[in-house]
């Protein structure tokens, strides 16, 4: 009974509830006013700054995706072979997934890369004079964002080592007699047997990537010029700090859609390059 009520109260009757006021003029306090498809039609044809936030979230995800697995991988391929420590390291290297979205973390994140913080500190510590705000730069402060989000793999790592562990030894045991090196075993075994949990990760990374909020509202605010402004910033700035709803609403849902075409999309090239054993027999 509470896993029900908590399911209707804080997710079927909110996803309702944002359906119908996607189709109002809402501005929170008042009653809401049916308007048809016109927070629609403002939403594609007269606000620049929709499709500029939908821009830079839609470049975040391409690229802080694949960076993420690839560092996720990697990390999880060094663990591989156990030792005492490996459980004390896999703890540490786990915790940027759960401390990374946190506030404080952001506001860390924000002091590291400004003027006069640890990274231009240590940068000339190596010789280069560097006085750089990465985040007044508009080439520069979304790919602060980007390493933030390339830290966070722990939670991808850990999926990758179980999927590791399940490869049968035999097949490693059966390249090395054939002769084969290390990067073939990685390519022509471990790649292709993993193919189902880069295909899990893919798809929980990217879901998350489109909705990441608190790197860009603490760390950038979005600034400059829009450069960092994620869609759900931008979309939390509509309903709340301007009082539109109704917009925020079907800002929402457009969205919803587009993250779930990329899923099906994801899904259906699967076929052609996820392993599944099943269909081998």
């Amino acid at each position: 009974m509470p896993f029900i009520i908590g399911l209707f109260a804080f997710t079927l009757i909110p996803i309702i509830a944002s359906f119908a006021l996607s189709f109002t003029n809402y501005d929170i306090l008042s009653t809401p006013k049916f308007a048809g498809l016109d927070n629609f039609i403002r939403m594609f044809t007269q606000d620049p700054v929709f499709w500029k936030s939908f821009g830079v979230t839609f470049f975040y995800a391409v690229v802080s995706v694949p960076l993420k697995l690839i560092m996720a991988l990697m990390v999880a391929m060094f663990f591989q072979r156990s030792s005492k420590a490996t459980s004390v390291y896999r703890a540490v290297y786990y915790l940027p997934s759960i401390m990374g979205g946190s506030v404080a973390v952001a506001v860390l994140w924000r002091r590291m890369f400004a003027s006069d913080g640890v990274i231009n500190s240590v940068l000339q510590q190596f010789g280069i004079a560097c006085d750089t705000g990465w985040l007044s730069g508009t080439k520069t402060a979304i790919w602060t964002l980007i390493i933030l989000s390339v830290w966070q793999f722990g939670s991808s790592m850990l999926v990758f080592l179980a999927g590791l562990k399940q490869i049968p030894v035999t097949l490693y045991e059966a390249a090395k007699v054939d002769g084969c090196s290390r990067v073939k075993q990685f390519f022509k075994i471990t790649l292709p047997m993993l193919t189902p949990i880069i295909f899990f990760n893919l798809i929980q990374q990217t879901i998350n990537a489109f909705m990441a909020f608190t790197q860009s509202y603490v760390i950038t605010g979005g600034k400059p010029l829009n450069s960092t402004l994620f869609y759900t910033v931008y979309m939390y700035q509509r309903s709340f700090q301007y009082s539109e709803m109704g917009y925020g609403s079907a800002m929402a849902w457009f969205m919803l859609i587009v993250v779930a075409f990329l899923t099906i999309m994801i899904f259906r090239s699967s076929n052609s390059w996820v392993y599944r054993a099943s269909e081998e027999e």
